[in-house]
């Protein structure tokens, strides 16, 4: 079984003397390589429109090569994150940042080749799901005491969380303004990233662990199973909420850009750039603000953040039907709101919900259902010879707000977690 401990200064001392040595805290070197990987795993959206105009790619194949990291992500997230809760969670976070380089090496080689564009986003997508599932816990140890007694509740996820964002926001805009503005605009992209990752890397490799290694008499087997992902506040709360996640923000940067990406002649890849600028510059702004919310065990921030996600998906039925640059960019901000707001909601119920022993374990499961929203543009347009885009966002309201009200019908107050066990 693991257990929390201090990692402190060999001779004399106490851990947070130690800390104090350091000239980085452990949360946020651990949040550099969040923010890397996160980085990597993002710098590919911008770029779609790239690779449908110059490379010949069609719209459902690069949509599917969007979805791809997925592939690499459920497993490590699965796989990763319960094996972070037995041997600690530096092993299992030493491989991502080479994951995260390998990856957008293949990206920056392939940009004529469909297959070697799938294999990068395959390896980002392992990056990515082992910093979701074992850093978001390191994080979030790293975050109370004895490693930062100062910290306030909930401070993990929130830090966790905002290293993501900002990752996810600044990978995309650098990748789109090189793409648009600067020579070798398949490849210096995804060069940023490597040297970037490679450089937060060193920070990452000297924070401290939390975990005791070891899984005592349990089976290995058995620390692959979350039983927590069973506990009633899980399944009514966040499995309803978990795949507007990214289904929002894929909504905003991925599919509203295409749609209207013959209203910006000549500035398609920068006005992609813009789009997840600007969604996910409104997920940062909504996480600050949320997080005031979600510290109450209530449920109300969850609903909040669905609603914030129907509002738009409704702006962008609006700006689908009337082909509008000026709507469509209203409906990213709400929708990078909705996104924002969900993320940090969704991570502090599961940190609620998790117990010591299965916080990673039951991250893991939170995000495997989260990142099913990225195939949200691949669906679209597989139901597009049925189905006009803005009846598809109409729809994606409604369900939203049914979300809404399964949720609201959880008790108000958790169930203890052991009690699903």
């Amino acid at each position: 079984m693991a257990t929390l401990v201090a990692r402190g200064p060999r001779r004399g001392g106490t851990p947070e003397s130690g800390h104090r040595r350091r000239s980085l805290p452990g949360w946020l070197a651990v949040c550099g390589m969040l923010f890397a990987v996160a980085w990597g795993g993002n710098e590919f959206t911008p770029l779609l429109v790239m690779y449908r105009l110059e490379s010949g790619m069609s719209a459902q194949v690069v949509n599917l090569l969007l979805g791809a990291y997925v592939l690499g992500i459920v497993p490590a997230l699965l796989v990763g994150g319960p094996l972070s809760d037995r041997y600690g969670r530096r092993p299992l976070m030493f491989p991502a940042p080479f994951l995260c380089v390998a990856g957008s090496v293949l990206l920056a080689l392939g940009s004529e080749t469909a297959a070697l564009l799938f294999a990068g986003r395959v390896l980002s997508g392992l990056a990515l799901g082992l910093v979701m599932a074992v850093g978001t816990s390191w994080v979030k140890e790293l975050s109370q005491a004895p490693f930062d007694p100062k910290a306030s509740a909930g401070a993990g996820a929130s830090r966790a969380s905002l290293a993501l964002t900002l990752g996810f926001l600044l990978g995309a805009v650098v990748a789109a303004s090189l793409a648009q503005f600067a020579p070798m605009a398949a490849i210096l992209p995804y060069t940023v990233n490597v040297v970037i990752t490679l450089l937060l890397a060193v920070a990452m490799f000297g924070a401290p662990e939390t975990l005791e290694r070891g899984g005592g008499a349990r089976r290995l087997v058995d620390d692959l199973k979350v039983p927590s992902a069973l506990h009633r506040r899980f399944l009514q709360v966040v499995v309803p909420m978990a795949p507007w996640v990214f289904g929002a923000s894929a909504s905003a940067y991925a599919v509203l850009p295409n749609l209207l990406a013959d209203r910006v002649p000549g500035q398609e890849i920068g006005f992609s750039g813009l789009m997840c600028l600007i969604a996910l510059a409104c997920g940062v702004a909504a996480q600050r603000l949320i997080g005031r919310l979600a510290v109450t065990d209530s449920v109300r921030p969850v609903i909040v953040a669905l609603a914030v996600t129907a509002v738009g998906m409704a702006l962008a039925a609006w700006a689908t039907a009337t082909s509008s640059v000026p709507a469509a960019m209203v409906a990213a901000a709400v929708l990078g709101a909705g996104y924002g707001t969900l993320l940090v909601t969704g991570l502090r119920e599961v940190q609620r919900v998790a117990g010591p022993d299965g916080l990673a374990g039951l991250t893991a499961v939170f995000y495997s259902i989260s990142y099913l929203g990225f195939f949200v543009p691949a669906v679209l347009e597989a139901l597009t010879p049925w189905f006009d885009h803005q009846v598809m966002f109409g729809a994606g309201a409604l369900l939203a707000l049914v979300c809404v009200v399964v949720v609201a019908l959880c008790p108000k107050r958790p169930v203890p977690s052991d009690e699903a066990r």
